[in-house]
Protein backbone atom coordinates (compact mmCIF):
# COMPACT_ATOMS: atom_id res chain seq x y z
CA UNK A 1 0.00 0.00 0.00
CA UNK A 2 1.36 3.61 -0.42
CA UNK A 3 1.68 5.97 2.34
CA UNK A 4 -0.84 7.07 4.59
CA UNK A 5 -3.95 5.62 4.72
CA UNK A 6 -5.80 3.22 1.99
CA UNK A 7 -9.05 4.22 2.99
CA UNK A 8 -10.65 6.68 -0.01
CA UNK A 9 -13.92 7.00 1.76
CA UNK A 10 -16.76 6.27 3.53
CA UNK A 11 -20.30 6.15 2.52
CA UNK A 12 -23.91 5.52 3.80
CA UNK A 13 -25.59 2.13 2.26
CA UNK A 14 -29.09 2.56 3.75
CA UNK A 15 -30.04 2.58 7.56
CA UNK A 16 -27.81 -0.29 8.73
CA UNK A 17 -24.49 0.15 6.48
CA UNK A 18 -21.50 1.69 4.74
CA UNK A 19 -19.72 1.69 2.19
CA UNK A 20 -15.64 2.01 2.41
CA UNK A 21 -13.51 2.96 -0.56
CA UNK A 22 -9.98 2.01 -0.36
CA UNK A 23 -7.26 2.12 -2.75
CA UNK A 24 -7.15 -1.26 -3.88
CA UNK A 25 -8.17 -4.99 -3.88
CA UNK A 26 -4.89 -5.94 -0.82
CA UNK A 27 -5.91 -2.80 1.41
CA UNK A 28 -10.01 -4.63 1.01
CA UNK A 29 -8.57 -8.02 2.37
CA UNK A 30 -6.49 -6.54 4.49
CA UNK A 31 -9.09 -3.87 6.70
CA UNK A 32 -11.81 -7.31 6.35
CA UNK A 33 -9.12 -9.53 7.62
CA UNK A 34 -8.69 -6.64 10.68
CA UNK A 35 -12.26 -6.40 11.13
CA UNK A 36 -12.71 -10.10 11.68
CA UNK A 37 -9.80 -10.59 13.73
CA UNK A 38 -11.06 -8.17 16.43
CA UNK A 39 -14.78 -7.71 14.95
CA UNK A 40 -16.37 -4.17 16.78
CA UNK A 41 -19.78 -4.17 18.46
CA UNK A 42 -22.45 -4.15 16.07
CA UNK A 43 -20.97 -5.62 13.17
CA UNK A 44 -22.52 -8.39 11.77
CA UNK A 45 -21.39 -8.77 8.17
CA UNK A 46 -18.59 -7.93 5.79
CA UNK A 47 -19.01 -7.68 2.28
CA UNK A 48 -15.81 -7.51 0.39
CA UNK A 49 -15.44 -6.63 -3.42
CA UNK A 50 -12.42 -5.09 -5.65
CA UNK A 51 -12.39 -1.83 -4.09
CA UNK A 52 -15.23 -1.54 -1.66
CA UNK A 53 -15.89 -3.41 1.79
CA UNK A 54 -19.86 -3.27 2.73
CA UNK A 55 -20.38 -3.16 6.19
CA UNK A 56 -23.21 -3.92 7.78
CA UNK A 57 -24.11 -3.12 11.56
CA UNK A 58 -26.94 -3.30 14.16
CA UNK A 59 -28.28 0.24 14.81
CA UNK A 60 -29.54 -0.77 17.79
CA UNK A 61 -25.71 -1.21 19.31
CA UNK A 62 -23.88 1.14 16.91
CA UNK A 63 -24.28 3.63 14.61
CA UNK A 64 -23.03 5.12 11.18
CA UNK A 65 -20.45 7.41 13.15
CA UNK A 66 -18.92 4.33 15.28
CA UNK A 67 -18.32 2.29 12.25
CA UNK A 68 -16.68 5.26 10.08
CA UNK A 69 -14.43 6.28 13.20
CA UNK A 70 -13.51 2.07 13.79
CA UNK A 71 -12.71 2.03 9.63
CA UNK A 72 -10.89 4.62 9.84
CA UNK A 73 -8.79 3.80 12.56
CA UNK A 74 -8.34 0.12 11.58
CA UNK A 75 -7.32 1.53 7.72
CA UNK A 76 -4.65 3.80 9.10
CA UNK A 77 -3.21 1.20 11.56
CA UNK A 78 -2.66 -1.27 8.17
CA UNK A 79 0.96 -2.20 7.50
CA UNK A 80 1.54 -2.56 3.62
CA UNK A 81 0.64 -5.98 2.15
CA UNK A 82 -0.99 -6.82 5.52
CA UNK A 83 -3.51 -9.49 4.10
CA UNK A 84 -4.51 -12.19 5.91
CA UNK A 85 -6.80 -15.32 6.14
CA UNK A 86 -9.96 -15.04 8.32
CA UNK A 87 -9.83 -16.16 11.55
CA UNK A 88 -10.01 -20.52 11.69
CA UNK A 89 -7.31 -20.67 9.15
CA UNK A 90 -9.28 -22.29 6.41
CA UNK A 91 -6.98 -25.00 4.92
CA UNK A 92 -6.27 -24.93 1.27
CA UNK A 93 -8.60 -26.15 -0.97
CA UNK A 94 -7.71 -28.08 -4.02
CA UNK A 95 -9.47 -28.57 -6.89
CA UNK A 96 -8.56 -31.32 -9.47
CA UNK A 97 -9.36 -30.20 -13.31
CA UNK A 98 -10.05 -31.54 -15.93
CA UNK A 99 -7.83 -29.60 -18.80
CA UNK A 100 -10.67 -29.75 -21.69
CA UNK A 101 -12.59 -26.57 -21.71
CA UNK A 102 -13.46 -25.04 -25.03
CA UNK A 103 -11.83 -22.21 -24.78
CA UNK A 104 -8.23 -23.48 -23.95
CA UNK A 105 -6.62 -23.63 -27.74
CA UNK A 106 -7.70 -20.11 -27.96
CA UNK A 107 -6.30 -19.15 -24.57
CA UNK A 108 -3.24 -21.10 -25.82
CA UNK A 109 -3.51 -18.90 -29.17
CA UNK A 110 -3.47 -15.13 -27.07
CA UNK A 111 -0.76 -16.19 -24.77
CA UNK A 112 1.49 -17.85 -27.51
CA UNK A 113 1.56 -20.51 -25.25
CA UNK A 114 0.96 -24.67 -25.75
CA UNK A 115 -2.15 -25.86 -23.79
CA UNK A 116 -0.04 -27.66 -22.05
CA UNK A 117 1.69 -24.34 -20.80
CA UNK A 118 -1.20 -22.93 -20.07
CA UNK A 119 -1.97 -25.63 -18.14
CA UNK A 120 1.19 -25.69 -16.30
CA UNK A 121 0.79 -21.83 -15.67
CA UNK A 122 -2.99 -21.95 -14.35
CA UNK A 123 -1.74 -25.34 -11.53
CA UNK A 124 1.15 -23.04 -10.85
CA UNK A 125 -0.32 -20.40 -8.36
CA UNK A 126 -1.53 -20.63 -4.97
CA UNK A 127 -4.69 -18.16 -5.38
CA UNK A 128 -6.81 -16.08 -2.60
CA UNK A 129 -10.70 -16.01 -3.23
CA UNK A 130 -10.39 -12.40 -3.13
CA UNK A 131 -14.43 -11.80 -3.16
CA UNK A 132 -17.71 -13.36 -4.07
CA UNK A 133 -20.74 -12.16 -6.59
CA UNK A 134 -22.08 -12.72 -10.00
CA UNK A 135 -23.82 -15.57 -8.72
CA UNK A 136 -24.10 -17.85 -5.23
CA UNK A 137 -20.91 -19.05 -4.96
CA UNK A 138 -18.81 -17.86 -7.53
CA UNK A 139 -15.64 -16.43 -5.81
CA UNK A 140 -13.41 -14.27 -7.54
CA UNK A 141 -9.13 -15.32 -7.38
CA UNK A 142 -6.57 -13.81 -7.29
CA UNK A 143 -2.59 -15.19 -8.56
CA UNK A 144 -3.54 -15.91 -11.92
CA UNK A 145 -0.52 -15.88 -13.69
CA UNK A 146 -0.41 -12.60 -15.98
CA UNK A 147 0.04 -13.74 -18.89
CA UNK A 148 -2.69 -15.90 -18.11
CA UNK A 149 -5.03 -12.58 -18.07
CA UNK A 150 -7.02 -12.44 -21.18
CA UNK A 151 -10.25 -10.50 -21.79
CA UNK A 152 -13.48 -11.80 -21.44
CA UNK A 153 -15.21 -13.62 -24.67
CA UNK A 154 -16.74 -11.01 -26.99
CA UNK A 155 -20.01 -12.97 -26.73
CA UNK A 156 -20.80 -14.32 -23.90
CA UNK A 157 -22.22 -17.91 -23.23
CA UNK A 158 -25.85 -18.26 -22.94
CA UNK A 159 -25.22 -21.44 -20.52
CA UNK A 160 -21.75 -22.12 -19.14
CA UNK A 161 -21.85 -25.85 -17.48
CA UNK A 162 -21.73 -26.28 -13.79
CA UNK A 163 -17.89 -26.63 -12.54
CA UNK A 164 -16.42 -24.71 -15.44
CA UNK A 165 -13.06 -23.32 -14.48
CA UNK A 166 -12.00 -19.98 -16.21
CA UNK A 167 -10.21 -16.83 -16.47
CA UNK A 168 -10.80 -13.57 -17.61
CA UNK A 169 -8.80 -10.40 -16.38
CA UNK A 170 -6.98 -11.04 -13.97
CA UNK A 171 -9.10 -13.40 -12.14
CA UNK A 172 -9.57 -17.41 -12.10
CA UNK A 173 -13.23 -18.34 -11.55
CA UNK A 174 -15.32 -21.67 -11.28
CA UNK A 175 -18.98 -21.52 -11.72
CA UNK A 176 -20.81 -23.32 -9.55
CA UNK A 177 -24.22 -24.20 -11.53
CA UNK A 178 -25.13 -23.34 -15.24
CA UNK A 179 -25.45 -19.99 -16.01
CA UNK A 180 -24.53 -17.61 -18.35
CA UNK A 181 -21.44 -16.16 -18.61
CA UNK A 182 -18.36 -14.45 -20.73
CA UNK A 183 -15.35 -16.02 -19.20
CA UNK A 184 -12.93 -17.99 -21.41
CA UNK A 185 -13.24 -21.76 -20.24
CA UNK A 186 -10.11 -24.03 -19.52
CA UNK A 187 -11.50 -27.06 -17.66
CA UNK A 188 -14.08 -28.49 -15.42
CA UNK A 189 -14.28 -29.44 -12.20
CA UNK A 190 -16.28 -32.17 -10.14
CA UNK A 191 -15.78 -30.84 -7.29
CA UNK A 192 -18.86 -29.40 -4.99
CA UNK A 193 -17.77 -25.48 -4.90
CA UNK A 194 -21.53 -25.05 -3.76
CA UNK A 195 -23.68 -27.02 -1.63
CA UNK A 196 -27.18 -25.57 0.12
CA UNK A 197 -26.96 -28.37 2.58
CA UNK A 198 -23.87 -27.57 4.11
CA UNK A 199 -22.75 -24.69 6.30
CA UNK A 200 -21.44 -22.22 5.07
CA UNK A 201 -23.13 -23.09 1.28
CA UNK A 202 -19.64 -21.71 -0.55
CA UNK A 203 -16.30 -23.57 -0.31
CA UNK A 204 -15.11 -20.34 -1.95
CA UNK A 205 -15.30 -17.83 0.50
CA UNK A 206 -13.09 -14.41 0.51
CA UNK A 207 -9.54 -15.16 2.26
CA UNK A 208 -9.57 -18.97 1.27
CA UNK A 209 -6.41 -20.37 -0.37
CA UNK A 210 -6.53 -22.39 -3.23
CA UNK A 211 -4.87 -24.58 -5.71
CA UNK A 212 -5.99 -26.37 -9.00
CA UNK A 213 -4.47 -29.79 -9.98
CA UNK A 214 -4.43 -31.21 -13.72
CA UNK A 215 -6.18 -34.33 -13.69
CA UNK A 216 -8.04 -36.80 -16.42
CA UNK A 217 -8.30 -37.16 -19.93
CA UNK A 218 -7.42 -33.97 -22.27
CA UNK A 219 -5.67 -32.30 -18.75
CA UNK A 220 -2.51 -31.39 -20.77
CA UNK A 221 -4.29 -31.54 -24.38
Amino acid sequence: MSGGTPLLGVRRAGDAAVLAELEGLPAVLALRASLLAERPPGVDELVPAARTLLVRYDPSVTGHDDVRRTLAERAAGLAAGDVARPPGRLDTLTVPVRYDGPDLAEVAALTGLSAAEVVARHTAPLYTVAFAGFAPGFGYLTGTDPVLHVPRRAEPRTAVPAGSVAVAGGYTGVYPRSSPGGWRLLGTTDAPLWDTDRDPPALLVPGRTVRFTAIGVGATA
